[in-house]
């Protein structure tokens, strides 16, 4: 006991959440130390350096998947091949934000010699764009990048940028609802998720193939609702019930890693994007997620690593237009 250490102060000294640390240990990256007489979990140094090398190889990018493939193997071939393709995919992105940049000057010089007043030239700008769009759509991008020592800094840099967000709009659906429970009530095997997937048959899709969407309605909380076909109108297992969701607007991007520093992260970048638009965020309603898999009917009788989406999430953040300045 004495030396080991609390799951709230290795979150604490970390600065990664508690969820985060249950989710690596689900899934086989860590391991914690249980006392009959100690409610909460305990680490040990050699867990301590494990969350270091995690945190590390996230700080690069690496994704989940990757970081359980070097730690299950003993070959460091593991570790220098998925380095390796981290250091192709930062020469592509290098490459590519020195071929934009090219772009921008080369359509800035194109701006600066036009006249506004003349149609034709209007015209010949819209065409440049045009052609700006295909060689970006088109490219492909080999470069180098600098050495190891410099990836963090630009890592840090690159992700600060905004993902590509989509304006939805999420028509009003009848759903069958799980009420709000508890994550671990909802998600557990048995659970509310569980029991709503027994009504498959009765769904139908409402946008991008989405069936289902689970409402964030606190951070230890949340609503899983699943749209169902007009001719069902009752279902006669409690606690679930029919609502009528109303849809609303909403900016949508995807995170790839369902661990809550990727989520949280896409999340604070749509919050970011939606401060430069003339939308705001809606605190009348929840944020909610979708992740899509391959098999949405066999979704307990496949393996999740089938799954199209099993480290994909569609993160929805309401929106609602900024109202206008007499």
């Amino acid at each position: 006991m004495k030396n080991l250490i609390k799951i709230k102060d290795l979150s604490s000294k970390y600065n990664i959440t508690a969820r985060t640390l249950r989710y690596y240990e689900d899934i086989g990256l860590l391991t914690s130390i249980r006392h009959n007489d100690v409610a909460y979990r305990m680490y040990n140094k050699h867990a301590v350096q494990r969350i270091e090398q995690i945190l590390i190889l996230r700080k690069l990018n690496i994704s989940i998947k990757d970081i359980q493939r070097i730690f299950a193997s003993s070959d460091s071939k593991v570790v220098l091949d998925v380095l390796g393709k981290k250091v192709e995919h930062i020469d592509d992105e290098v490459s590519l934000l020195h071929e934009l940049k090219e772009i921008v000057l080369d359509f800035i010089q194109e701006i600066e010699r036009i006249n506004f007043t003349d149609h034709s030239d209007i015209k010949q700008l819209y065409s440049k764009a045009k052609e700006i769009e295909q060689q970006i759509v088109n490219k492909d991008y080999i470069g180098k990048t600098a050495n190891i020592s410099r990836l963090i800094e630009i890592t840090d840099r690159l992700d600060k940028k905004i993902p590509d967000v989509m304006v939805v709009r999420v028509p009003p659906f009848r759903a069958l609802t799980s009420g709000t429970h508890s994550w671990k009530e909802i998600f557990k095997q048995g659970g509310y998720m569980f029991q709503l997937w027994q009504h498959y048959h009765s769904f139908k899709t409402v946008i991008f193939d989405c069936l289902d969407f689970t409402l964030v309605r606190t951070d230890d909380k949340g609503e899983m609702i699943c749209a169902v076909k007009n001719n069902v109108h009752d279902v006669d297992v409690s606690p679930l019930k029919i609502i009528d969701f109303p849809g609303g607007l909403y900016a949508m991007a995807v995170s790839i890693d369902e661990d809550d520093e990727s989520i949280r992260k896409v999340q604070d970048k749509i919050c970011q994007w939606i401060e430069m638009t003339n939308f705001k965020l809606d605190e009348s309603r929840s944020f909610m997620f979708n992740m899509p898999y391959l098999d949405e009917e066999n979704i307990y009788q496949q393996d999740v690593e089938k799954g199209l989406g099993y480290r994909q999430m569609q993160r929805y953040v309401p929106i609602k237009l900024k109202e206008e300045k007499n």
